[in-house]
């Protein structure tokens, strides 16, 4: 079906909203999009763009952009937390190498994309907070705080975690809490580091690191475990010695880099199900969401922002290939369901592997370090059906 013309409206200037917008104008579409904020920006940490997400950005034509914005990374490491020894590395090398495995500042991804949808020509309206997603008429219609009333031939609902698009599809669904909280930084680095993913393991908590912006700046991410409800979402700010006292306990290298903090963010991590329902067709317009507001995920995959990137894609690809709506956003929904409910499971046990301790710490742990010597591969391969996945191809 050709989308040369094609309204669409987006909701969300994150990067499942930046992203399908760049990619359904390319393909001819008159493409709006939405945005509450006053400007685009995203003040984020950092994030992981892992081979499958960036064979995206490739495909998008703003491979270019992600390298000049990105480190390549090397390597991830598992490290015993309390002592800092290595317990397993896995080489990154072995993964695509003609993608790569990049870090990169959100705010820096976020930039890169705005850049893309605004030269493919896709128009962005700030200040236009949609409170909800009317589904009454003939058109999916975006009701904004301001009062207005915004129809679409085409509505795609990347409006996050708290998505009124996935309400109106499939009503409010309470998440659970999963007594973990996590906390989020970036502090000054070091240049010489190596352009690694450090994993470090403890009972009951854990903290991933790694570089950013040349190594000029190093991103934390904390994970605990606690009975006490957090609030959901990423604006609680929070004492940093809250979070040296954490991890006290860990390694020399780790409290280093906690003393560095002087802004932390923490917030509580929530279990989200899979969205049900991811569209509806009516009479003359169509309604579907994507990326976090279809699957939300826990942060221990590192998929969140490549979940999206793939969603855009593949959604792009799917209406431009298949007459009509109904037929292109059932066949969407049906290919990608599986998968990304696949990744947030995955997500889930990663949580749970980092956290062991006792018995279970030690044999855990002694298992990775065999395996790192006898297959140094095999951990990374038991993960090819995510990385070396390509929805470009």
């Amino acid at each position: 079906m050709s989308l040369i013309g094609r309204r669409v409206t987006v909701l969300g200037a994150g990067v499942a909203g930046l992203a399908v917008a760049r990619a359904l104008a390319m393909r001819g579409a008159a493409v709006t999009v939405l945005e509450q904020a006053d400007a685009i920006r995203e003040v984020g940490a950092g994030l992981q763009v892992s081979p499958n997400g960036a064979a995206v950005l490739r495909t998008l034509g703003l491979g270019e952009a992600l390298e000049a914005a990105s480190m390549r990374a090397s390597g991830v490491v598992l490290r015993d937390g309390l002592d800092g020894a290595q317990v397993l590395r896995m080489d990154l090398a072995r993964l695509r190498p003609g993608q790569g495995w990049h870090f990169v500042h959100r705010a820096d991804l976020i930039a890169l994309l705005e850049r893309g949808a605004r030269e493919a020509g896709v128009e962005l309206r700030l200040l236009q907070k949609v409170e909800a997603v009317d589904l009454a008429g003939e058109r999916p219609v975006a009701v904004t705080a301001q009062g207005g009333r915004v129809e679409a031939d085409l509505m795609i609902g990347a409006d996050g975690l708290h998505s009124p698009a996935r309400i109106a599809l499939n009503g409010k669904v309470a998440p659970f809490f999963t007594h973990q909280v996590a906390w989020r930084a970036v502090v000054p680095g070091d240049t010489s580091d190596p352009a690694e993913a450090e994993v470090h393991m403890g009972p009951g908590k854990h903290l991933v690191s790694y570089p950013l912006r040349g190594g000029q700046w190093r991103n934390i991410v904390a994970v605990e475990e606690r009975r006490r409800w957090v609030e959901e979402g990423w604006s609680l700010r929070d004492d940093p010695m809250e979070l040296r006292l954490a991890f006290a306990g860990f390694s020399p290298r780790v409290r280093g880099w906690l003393e560095r903090v002087e802004d932390v963010w923490l917030w509580g991590l929530f279990r989200h199900p899979v969205a049900k329902v991811w569209h509806r067709c009516m009479p003359l317009g169509s309604l579907a969401i994507l990326g976090d507001a279809a699957h939300p995920t826990l942060p221990f995959l590192a998929q969140g922002a490549n979940m999206a990137l793939e969603d855009a894609w593949s959604l792009a690809a799917a209406l431009a290939g298949h007459d009509g709506d109904a037929a292109a956003l059932a066949a969407w929904e049906a290919g990608r369901k599986p998968r990304c409910a696949r990744i947030v499971e995955a997500a889930n046990a990663n949580a749970r592997n980092y956290h062991l301790s006792g018995a279970k710490r030690a044999i855990g742990h002694g298992v990775l370090r065999l395996g790192g010597m006898v297959a140094p591969g095999a951990a990374l391969k038991r993960f090819d059906w995510l990385y070396g996945h390509d929805v470009t191809a």
